[in-house]
């Protein structure tokens, strides 16, 4: 049986990491939607395999005209997803109104909507739950996020096809090179110990001592597996937490870049006291701009997920960050 899928934001990090996933399972009808104006981002879809190609322009009236047949399921992964835009009509409009569409097409159709949402909406929260007293957004792309969480909620008991919601930590693994400022911590602590040979962490802040602020770091391999696992199960809909459950800190991250980059070349692991004291990792002052407005702690409460049954095995720090640079290193090598 034909199974036509459509992926929005295909050519970005996320988007064609689940393309990938969808290829490897032997699904290649996929219909690619993005906008490509950073041309940069087709290196994303280079190595992968698409039916075809919209731009984002063009999509919404398609679909919602019928001219792209019977579709079975949507990733709706597409969304300006920079937390510093200030323009709120423009948010809102290319986050929550094209949802919005999505979500009416896949009632009226029983295409399945599976969608990107964000720990975002958490925003000045200190628990990270999916309960409305812990959604605190603190920028127009978190409420933006929120308001669409909030209106799939409601359409829940109504609901005759599978709708599913993630809120997505702290992402990090291949395909994020487009990105700039907003690629993960690990990518930019590679880039920045093969460049000057020491990785840079923010000093103490609050209540952490220097490099101790943690997140709910989880490999993008890891979130796509879970994806598919909601594919492979359409009776579980609902607004879900997609982390790893654990927080870990920015020195692991660090020690890990460091750790694995030395093992590429021979050398002996160290541990995060050596490191220091080698100049491997230094702490730089914590930014003014950012006093009263970061987070020093994020951690997924992953109990709604897994009462689905979803038994996916998220990796350690140590692990995906891992796997991670000796990809990136590799790449580096050959380049």
């Amino acid at each position: 049986m034909s199974c036509r899928i459509v992926v929005t934001g295909a050519a970005g990090f996320i988007g064609s990491n689940i393309i990938h996933g969808l290829n490897q399972r032997g699904l290649t009808d996929i219909i690619a939607v993005d906008n490509l104006t950073n041309g940069s981002k087709v290196l994303n879809l280079a190595d992968l395999t698409v039916s075809d190609y919209l731009d984002k322009d063009d999509f919404y009236d398609a679909l919602l005209a019928g001219h792209l047949g019977d579709i079975d399921t949507i990733f709706h992964e597409g969304a300006c997803s920079s937390t510093v835009e200030q323009n709120g009509r423009y948010m809102m409009a290319n986050n929550f109104e094209t949802s919005k569409k999505l979500l009416a097409y896949c009632q009226q159709t029983g295409t399945r909507l599976l969608y990107a949402s964000s720990a975002a909406v958490y925003g000045a929260s200190t628990v990270f739950s999916e309960q409305p007293q812990h959604e605190k957004p603190l920028n127009v792309y978190a409420y933006s996020k929120l308001l669409f969480d909030q209106m799939v909620r409601r359409a829940l008991p109504g609901l005759t096809t599978q709708v599913a919601g993630f809120r997505y930590f702290n992402v990090y693994g291949p395909r994020e090179q487009h990105k700039g400022r907003m690629a993960s911590v690990a990518f930019h602590n590679f880039n920045q110990f093969m460049a000057d040979g020491c990785v840079q962490l923010f000093g103490e802040y609050a209540q952490c001592s220097a490099g101790e602020q943690k997140r709910d770091f989880i490999s993008v391999h890891d979130l796509v597996a879970t994806k598919l696992w909601f594919f492979d199960h359409p009776g579980h809909s609902g607004v879900f937490n997609l982390g790893t459950g654990h927080a870990e800190p920015f020195n692991n991250i660090a020690g890990a870049v460091v750790n694995t980059i030395r093992e590429q070349q021979g050398l002996a692991a160290l541990s995060l006291v050596q490191m220091v004291e080698q100049k491997l990792v230094n702490y730089i002052p914590f930014p003014d701009m950012l006093r009263g407005k970061y987070q020093c702690y994020t951690q997924a409460d992953m109990q709604l997920l897994r009462a689905t049954g979803c038994d996916v095995v998220f990796s350690s720090v140590a692990q995906g960050v891992g796997a991670y640079v000796r990809s990136l290193y590799a790449h580096h090598k050959n380049t």
